[in-house]
């Protein structure tokens, strides 16, 4: 019995782009919340390069 590419990876891709949805969905609504431009949340840094 053989497994598809397709059937292994798929549901994985579909699962960390609803996860990744749900974080830029509470990202943005942090920034309304504390009136910060997106482009602003986007480009902070935890530390300086």
């Amino acid at each position: 019995m053989t497994i598809s590419m397709y059937k292994t990876s798929v549901p994985i891709f579909v699962q960390f782009l609803t996860s990744l949805s749900a974080v830029l969905d509470k990202a943005a609504a942090f920034a309304e919340a504390k009136k910060i431009e997106p482009s602003v949340l986007l480009n902070m840094r935890l530390a300086p390069d």
